[in-house]
């Protein structure tokens, strides 16, 4: 299968990297806002076209001028290991303003660690009026870098096609081709959720290799909320990719600063609602609280294959390790589906067994009972229990739907009672398993 290439968008904060990066995805995927600094991890979308597909990846603000000083450097790090490993750069510089010093800084950072072969983009972002655009193209000529000066709008749509015809030419001429190997399977995708600071990245960073760390590594900060993008990583595991999602860590609204925070907040869920899996990751040192619990439900509301991590637990005795389990699962006693797993992001303790977990839940969320077999099943379970109308039933099915969903025909729904569908689970569970995944009930009168 030919190679993916690598399209990295870089830039000064505040160029218009993410509203360039959200039009040729064609949707909202990376964060925008007026305040400098905005993306910090970089995001990655495969963009397909007639000719090529590539991977576009948006990375934070290079050359300072945010207010997140504490991680600005790392933040400046990530986006030269994305250049430094891209096969194609856009540089994005506004328009509107006069060449900064931190353009010039970008400029000489291409000149320095860029491979020699590798193309340069210059996008000149935020042309309103194309008119005005030819006298200022001699000083971006000037810094020697690239003959292509491509000037765009993003969000009036003017010179995106240029842009996309040029970037895919670039990269034909350094040979790659067009896949026409489709995937012949889809790829689990796992969403890690948790609060703030409880160490999903650190998570996903301990799951990486040691060269996908060299040039994909997500920062990690000591301070909540440095996650803000849901970021996508492959990760292979005994010749299987799985797509882990590493979102914002989601946070009471009340607590919910507007703006930024509130994007981010919508970003988890929709990263959530996209995923097959989702991975809650707790802080072992802490007491679960009313938000790890809201999460928890939002897995379950979605649909979603469940798996509950208590991460830190190097900085507990065994005994205490073993009574922060015990106290997880009595406050998570509505996730009873769920595996609880010990882990250490730290020193990578306990990372490994998610993976036989991750395999049975997403088995399970796909698992079908042929008709037959269920019905046998249920005569023989409502035989000497008491549940009420469905002791009335002459058929059950399991429709179609994922999670697994069983349709129960019976004289009248609403005398059905949630107690007596959760006695059927409990027995489903015991004879069928479902390890992971939430199950759902229909009543229909028969």
């Amino acid at each position: 299968m030919p190679k993916l290439p690598t399209v990295a968008i870089i830039g000064r904060p505040n160029t218009g990297k993410s509203t360039l990066f959200n039009r040729l995805v064609g949707r909202r995927k990376a964060i925008v806002s007026e305040i400098p600094g905005t993306t910090r991890d970089h995001i990655a979308h495969k963009m397909e076209t007639e000719d090529l597909d590539f991977l576009l990846i948006d990375t934070g603000g290079m050359g300072g001028g945010t207010e997140d000083k504490e991680i600005e450097d790392d933040v400046h790090l990530q986006s030269t290991l994305a250049l430094e490993n891209a096969d194609l750069i856009v540089f994005t510089i506004n328009s509107r303003e006069e060449l900064t010093a931190s353009d010039f800084e970008i400029t000489e950072e291409l000149r320095r660690n860029r491979k020699a072969h590798v193309p340069v983009i210059i996008v000149l972002t935020k042309c309103d009026n194309p008119e005005n655009t030819d006298e200022l193209l001699p000083q971006y000529y000037a810094l020697g870098i690239t003959d292509q000066i491509i000037p765009i709008s993003a969000t009036h749509n003017f010179g995106m096609d240029e842009l996309v015809d040029t970037i895919t030419d670039e990269l034909k001429k350094l040979n790659f081709e067009k896949s026409t190997e489709e995937e012949s399977e889809h790829l689990p995708h796992i969403a890690i959720v948790g609060k703030p600071n409880v160490g999903k990245s650190s998570f996903i960073n301990a799951l990486m290799s040691e060269p996908q760390k060299k040039t994909s590594s997500l920062l990690v900060s000591d301070i909540p909320g440095t996650t803000r993008d849901a970021t996508d990583t492959v990760i292979k595991y005994h010749d299987q990719d799985y797509v882990f999602i590493d979102t914002a860590g989601i946070r009471r609204r009340s607590k919910t600063d507007r703006g930024i925070e509130t994007f981010a907040y919508l970003r988890s869920v929709q990263a959530m609602g996209h995923s097959d899996i989702a991975i809650l990751i707790l802080d072992a040192t802490q007491p679960v609280s009313k938000q790890d619990k809201r999460i928890a439900c939002l897995a379950i509301e979605e649909g979603k294959g469940l798996l509950i991590l208590l991460n830190k637990t190097d900085l507990l005795s065994s005994e205490e390790k073993k009574t922060a389990l015990e106290n997880a699962k009595l406050e998570l006693a509505f996730c009873k589906f769920a595996s609880f797993v010990c882990i250490s992001a730290e020193n990578k303790s306990g990372i490994l067994k998610i993976f036989d977990q991750i395999e049975m839940i997403y088995k399970s969320r796909t698992r079908r009972i042929t008709t037959k077999v269920l019905n046998e099943w249920f005569r023989d379970t409502i035989h000497d229990k008491s549940l009420g109308p469905l002791t009335t039933s002459k058929l059950i099915t399991q429709a179609e739907d994922v999670p697994p969903t069983f349709v129960l025909f019976v004289k009248n729904p609403k005398h059905v009672h949630i107690s007596q569908l959760r006695g059927l689970e409990n027995c489903l569970r015991k004879s069928f398993g479902f390890e992971g995944t939430p199950v759902r009930w229909v009543t229909k009168s028969s």
